[in-house]
């Protein structure tokens, strides 16, 4: 279902009183990147909008703090629970524990490996699709033989899984194109650079025609480590990404990087609707609702940038 469909539905359906005694648990992945701290930020404003209590924890990228924190809160005994997940396994314990205390669940951003009963419902972008745009792009704007250098996000995590099989299936339908290099920089910007350093050392830095990273932290830490091997990123190596958050676009703008398939971090509204909706007794709720981002490139990203920080 499509994400703005949806929310029309719940806002015709319910009224903004219906929520103002809720109280939500919110178990975040962490604060790793500039796009997650905007979607934290996000959930905490819509739930002040909508006078929900938020309990929110940080798991600083641990999921063994995540299924602390959801154990927390079905003691406490929260009219729902909401988990970003650090990695798709192991949370068919913890979430039997949520529905035999009939708490709902919803796993944003994220995807978990276990039986669709154990939650609600999960909203989130298509990630291997992003993937697919991001190779694209690639496929699109280089001549020639390409060898590229990939910086994964955490290993198993959806993000990273998914949006890797995407550029995968694309490449692999073009010889020219080819990942010479691959591997984790956990989503941050410092381990970006480190990474990068590494493959620059590893293989003559002239021969990389593109990098790909799983989010634009990363890239932004990569970047950082080519101008420092005396190149150009965004013209000897082209910088290649998934978020959207502005200092991205800012480096688009000044032309160091390349091209960002957003990723819509504004997923409190969704999240609220679904609640909305379930504790005024809908149970007509699909399994995965979908949200959308664009394509962004250099020529529009000034733009972007000043209407993102405005």
């Amino acid at each position: 279902m499509n994400i703005k469909t949806f929310t029309m539905m719940s806002l015709l359906l319910f009224s903004h009183s219906a929520m103002a005694e809720t109280v939500v648990g919110f178990a975040q992945v962490g604060s790793e990147s500039g796009w997650r701290t905007n979607f934290s930020n996000d959930m905490r404003d819509e739930a002040t909008r909508r006078g929900i209590t938020l309990k929110f924890a940080d798991s600083q990228q641990q999921q063994a703090n995540q299924i602390r924190a959801v154990r927390t809160f079905i003691a406490m005994r929260v009219d729902a629970i909401v988990v970003a997940p650090v990695v798709e396994t192991g949370w068919t314990p913890i979430l039997r524990q949520a529905q035999r205390s009939n708490i709902p669940v919803i796993i944003l951003d994220r995807n978990i490996r276990a039986d669709e009963d154990l939650y609600l419902t999960r909203i989130a972008s298509d990630f291997v699709e992003e993937g697919v745009k991001a190779a694209e792009w690639l496929v699109d704007n280089v001549q020639g033989e390409c060898r590229v250098v990939e910086l994964q996000g955490t290993v198993g995590s959806t993000a990273a899984i998914d949006r890797g099989t995407g550029f995968n299936r694309v490449i692999d339908a073009h010889d020219r194109i080819s990942i010479v290099r691959s591997q984790t920089a956990e989503f941050t910007r410092n381990r970006g650079k480190e990474v990068m350093e590494n493959f620059l050392r590893a293989e003559d830095p002239r021969s990389i025609c593109a990098l790909w990273a799983h989010n634009d932290e990363m890239a932004l830490g990569a970047i950082q480590a080519i101008r420092e091997a005396g190149l150009r990123p965004g013209q000897d190596i082209r910088i290649i990404s998934v978020d959207g958050i502005p200092d991205y676009f800012l480096a688009m703008a000044n032309g160091v990087a390349n091209v960002t398939v957003e990723l819509d971090p504004h997923l409190g509204a969704p999240t609220y609707d679904v609640i909305q909706r379930y504790l005024s007794g809908d149970t007509d709720i699909p399994k995965l609702i979908r949200t959308t981002g664009d394509v962004f490139t250099q020529a529009t990203a000034e733009e972007e940038y000043q209407r993102r920080t405005q």
